[in-house]
């Protein structure tokens, strides 16, 4: 619990309404339980608001107060945004966390910035698109493949991650879209092998999927393990395994339909 005395304390519904929504996107986008707790009880308490902050896998429950005002509190949730990891979102909702202390923005102002911070989610631009590629043809060259190699996992990871995050924007189910980018991936990879590129072509394949595993909300599991959060951990923990399940099943059908001897 934050607690604070202001004499310009925020109204409180207002302020309920949207620290319950702002919780539920920076749950959604990719925050840990403690980086959530930072940052909104940091808010309450620049409005001079007592803040207790329940996160549940589904949902998230703040209760809010003024100082001295003893069972006065008033309950407000929201559902969890399911966007999808964003590492823009969370950081640009960090920084709206810290302007709202530093610069004594008032509950509607932060309302607007909340809404336009939000509605850019699954923007990717040109520069992240090259550098996840190349990033994945580095793996591909750690495992021991050669040019040709990297230069299929390079297309290949350009097409998926592309194409990941058009079905993200067009509010795809993340599962179905795991699915479809692995299957996608590990297509155009086969091009190494058609074609005789290299001689690495099963390097190629193999790690041409690589820029899907899910590491951040495993990452966020043993975080929340760790602050004592074990529902959001175990949560966390399970969808992480499903999203590693749905892209190696699209792996699977891509190999099983073009024909390719399993490994």
């Amino acid at each position: 619990m934050i607690s604070t005395t202001d004499d310009a304390a925020a109204p409180l519904t207002d302020a309920g309404e949207f620290l319950a929504e702002y919780t539920a996107w920076l749950w959604g986008c990719g925050a840990t339980c403690i980086r959530i707790e930072k940052n909104v009880g940091r808010i309450a308490a620049a409005w001079g608001l007592h803040c207790d902050l329940t996160v549940m896998p589904r949902q998230v429950s703040v209760v809010l107060s003024r100082p001295g005002a003893q069972g006065a509190g008033q309950m407000f949730t929201a559902k969890i945004k399911p966007c999808g990891i964003n590492f823009d979102i969370n950081s640009n909702l960090s920084r709206l966390s810290w302007n709202i202390a530093d610069r004594a923005i008032t509950v509607e102002r932060a309302g607007d910035l909340l809404e336009g911070v939000v509605t850019r989610h699954y923007r990717v631009t040109p520069a992240e698109l090259l550098l996840v590629g190349l990033a994945n043809a580095s793996f591909c060259r750690l495992f021991g493949g050669d040019a040709a190699a990297m230069l299929t996992v390079l297309v290949a990871t350009l097409a998926g991650y592309f194409i990941k995050g058009m079905m993200l924007r067009n509010g795809a189910d993340v599962r179905v879209t795991f699915f479809m980018c692995a299957f996608i991936s590990s297509a155009l990879a086969y091009g190494a092998t058609l074609f005789g590129w290299g001689a690495t072509p099963d390097v190629a394949l193999a790690t041409s999927v690589l820029y899907l595993i899910p590491g951040v909300p495993y990452i966020n599991a043993a975080s929340d393990l760790i602050g004592r959060h074990y529902l959001c951990a175990f949560s966390r923990f399970a969808d992480a395994c499903v999203l590693t399940a749905c892209l190696s099943a699209g792996l699977c059908l891509g190999i099983r339909l073009l024909g390719i001897e399993w490994f």
